[in-house]
């Protein structure tokens, strides 16, 4: 296997960004991204996307950012209908598939204009849910209160879980949610969606984010420390809620043990938990040790979630603390669909 490295990476998160478009958000980021390791769009031996053209409400959307990245003269692009972490293992692919030694990597949306909550019924069953619209809250608000019922978690847990994000994301410059509150008090809140509080719920936000990919001697030569992808892998459940376990999350577990999760020690790990009951879950799932385990050093989805971009926010999150020394070895996550249907898994390690 080559060995591949992130090298680089910008990001940018708001409860929402008006009066610009998707594409004249993400140019900056982009040149940002390129220009912390000293690279311009001819020096990437490939380039992959991630975003929603549903979200955007335009057909083809994301041909105009595209056009950001400067595509003149022609350049070797893909793009995926899914938050950007499915991007950057696509461009992992393709690196592994040899003839090129760097990579750039984006994903963006912006959820403000409309419900995003309600958007996100259209991926459920078209035959038999869709059709109810049910929306992401309420879908959520069902597994939650399996859980409950079935003893597998505790309300004061996910307040413990919601209280903790709120501390973590107040030295996030890039966090929605940032006042703190303790574990009672997110507990004296009313409900939202029955048995979920506010609290429990993801602060919805609009951006994106930019990643860089290089390997071998060459992402030595663009990082003092890089952060070497050592172990990534993505599975997914059935599409059906009615045919999975909504207390567990199968897909998870599974990506964090072809990945190699408990092959050595997690100093911190970064989950796409958009629900304080995701989070519980994907704890589970890895096998994480909350004692020896920082999780969600930035906040997490539950202090900003950026639909399409979140799970490739959390690689960079955990990328730039290895280049920081804050971590030898850390694991982050992506999800899409509900309740955890899709889960990537990756680990990165310094040197």
């Amino acid at each position: 296997m080559i060995d591949v490295a992130v090298v680089g990476f910008a990001q940018r998160q708001e409860a929402a960004i008006s009066g610009e478009s998707e594409v004249e958000f993400m140019v900056p980021l982009m040149a940002e991204a390129k220009a912390s390791v000293g690279l311009t769009q001819a020096d990437m031996g490939f380039t992959c996307s991630g975003s929603s053209d549903f979200l955007a409400g335009q057909a083809f959307s994301f041909v105009m950012t595209i056009d950001g990245t400067g595509p003149v003269p022609p350049i070797s692009e893909s793009h995926v209908e899914q938050d950007g972490a499915w991007a950057l293992y696509e461009a992992w692919v393709k690196i592994q598939c040899g003839g090129i030694d760097t990579a750039f990597v984006y994903g963006y949306g912006k959820s403000s204009p409309g419900s995003l909550r309600d958007v996100l019924a259209t991926q459920l069953d078209p035959y038999y849910v869709c059709p109810l619209w049910p929306d992401s809250y309420a879908i959520e608000a069902l597994a939650a209160r399996l859980m409950l019922e079935g003893g597998h978690l505790s309300e004061r847990r996910l307040a413990e879980i919601a209280a903790r994000s709120r501390s973590n994301a107040a030295s996030n410059p890039h966090a929605v949610r940032t006042e703190a509150k303790s574990a009672a008090e997110i507990l004296a809140e009313d409900y939202a969606v029955d048995p979920l509080r506010p609290s429990d719920l993801p602060a919805e936000a609009d951006g994106g984010c930019a990643v860089v990919l290089a390997a071998g001697d060459r992402a030595r030569e663009l990082c003092e420390r890089p952060a070497w992808i050592r172990g990534i892998d993505h599975r997914s459940d059935a599409h059906t809620l009615g045919v999975r376990n909504l207390t567990e999350s199968a897909s998870a577990r599974l990506s964090a043990q072809r990945a190699g999760v408990a092959a050595d020690r997690i100093d911190l790990a970064e989950l796409h938990g958009p629900f304080t009951t995701s989070e519980h879950l994907l704890i589970d799932a890895l096998g994480l040790d909350e004692d020896r385990t920082a999780v969600n050093p930035s906040g997490g989805a539950l202090a900003a979630h950026t639909m399409m971009a979140s799970g490739l926010i959390r690689i960079g999150e955990a990328a730039s603390r290895i280049w920081q020394g804050d971590a030898d070895r850390a694991v982050a996550h992506a999800t899409s669909g509900p309740c955890l249907q899709q889960n990537l898994v990756c680990i990165l390690e310094g040197d």
